[in-house]
């Protein structure tokens, strides 16, 4: 819409305006979004195009020159024979379309938005809690308990804490660096059923304790074995992800810490020393849908399926993760206009496995997500060494891809 109409961050008139961070985040497969952006590459990612062409030095990440990386992506939308470029704020929802809007989203779209799939499943902040690789974990220090035993009675990892471990624990989130939004539309509000962790800290040294961290109904199983009170003075409880169990959440650990104080911090509580962060805590603006409530399988609106959904609006997190589920929104108006079935990548390549994430996770659980490779199908007979498990993984979901290019007939042009 710009620029008839700006945003509170964007600065110029450019399409694909890098608001936040100029980097894509890896190019190495063994890392999740490297992996991604090698499945965008064989479908013929135009944004991962234009990527290359404004690098500039970064590592091993993909870090680009903003003003070179936006001219490239206008240059190749303007010149393509087959599109042309309205300026001006959307309102109402187009169909065929695909609506493939962020954070930012205007007031007037986020109402027909609303209106249409209904207001509850459109949300405007998120409150996330880190998620942790299962196989990253210390299973010696934890013990795995329901409160009271219900549910399946141990359904959740608990890390029991002593009264000096849990006082250091919370001195150290109230020293934590937290994140500070650059931008105001970013400062959000908080509400007492979702406060960050290190605010809860800073009202009281016992507000945790009767917090996410009560131990109240929960029994270690060790204590009792020494003939002790098996109730610990507090506890951190790990809450299963998926169905494979490969990821685990802490529960109620919303924050605003930055990820080096994540880092540091959360692997001091018991059992953690050595945790693989899959996603990593955060608390901002954030317009998304419930995707498993409030759209089909592939993105679409349930009562129009030429309506498509695409970007963060969907629950996913990240640039290289928005891009994506564009090109397969892309994909599948094509076809669906052309008088075929909408298609999806299988759950073994990262992008498959991420539209398994927005069909089938428990809508009152639903957060967004970005990539990783907690999310995808677990491999048969997994190596016990992190790095050839993610090897294999790359591996199996490149040739899946090259499969799915292949059953699709996508043409892939420079």
């Amino acid at each position: 819409m710009r620029p008839v109409k700006m945003t509170p961050a964007h600065q110029t008139e450019r399409l694909a305006e890098l608001v936040c961070s100029n980097t894509f985040k890896s190019v190495e497969p063994m890392h999740a979004h490297g992996l991604l952006k090698a499945e965008m590459r064989v479908l013929g990612s135009m944004v991962l195009q234009a990527a290359d062409e404004a690098r500039i030095p970064g590592g091993s990440a993909l870090a680009v020159d903003r003003v070179a990386f936006a001219a490239g992506v206008e240059r190749r939308i303007l010149s393509h024979p087959n599109i042309a470029l309205v300026r001006g704020e959307v309102t109402e929802l187009p169909s065929p379309g695909i609506i493939a809007t962020g954070p930012l989203t205007s007031d007037a779209l986020a109402t027909a938005i609303a209106n249409r799939l209904t207001a509850q499943s459109l949300a405007f902040y998120d409150a996330i809690a880190p998620i942790l690789a299962a196989d990253s974990l210390d299973y010696s220090r934890l013990f795995k308990a329901s409160r009271y035993g219900k549910g399946g009675g141990d359904d959740y990892w608990n890390a029991p804490f002593t009264k000096d471990e849990y006082e250091a624990f919370v001195a150290a989130l109230i020293a934590g660096e937290q994140y500070e939004p650059g931008h105001e539309f970013d400062k959000v509000p908080y509400f007492e059923g979702c406060l960050p962790v290190e605010e809860m800290a800073q009202r009281g040294v016992e507000t945790l304790r009767f917090g996410p961290m009560k131990p109240i109904g929960l029994q270690d199983p060790r204590g009792l074995a020494r003939g002790q009170n098996g109730e610990p003075y507090a506890v951190v409880q790990l809450r299963q992800e998926d169905r494979a169990a490969q990821m685990w959440n802490l529960v109620g650990f919303q924050t605003r810490l930055k990820t080096g104080a994540q880092q540091r911090i959360f692997r001091t509580i018991p059992g953690l020393e050595q945790a693989e962060f899959l996603r990593y805590g955060s608390i901002h603006r954030n317009s998304y849908l419930n995707a498993p409530q409030a759209l089909t399988p592939y993105l679409s609106a349930p009562n129009d399926p030429l309506l498509l959904f695409a970007g963060q609006l969907t629950g996913v997190e990240g640039y290289t993760e928005s891009a994506a589920t564009g090109m397969l929104a892309g994909i599948n108006l094509a076809r669906l206009l052309a008088g075929d079935a909408p298609v999806l990548p299988p759950p073994t390549t990262m992008l498959g496995a991420l539209y398994r994430y927005l069909r089938e996770t428990e809508p009152a659980r639903f957060q967004p997500m970005n990539a990783n490779f907690g999310l995808m199908e677990p491999l048969p007979n997994p190596p016990r060494d992190k790095f050839k498990k993610k090897e294999a993984l790359a591996e199996r979901a490149m040739a899946s891809m090259k499969d799915f290019v292949t059953q699709i007939g996508v043409v892939v042009t420079a």
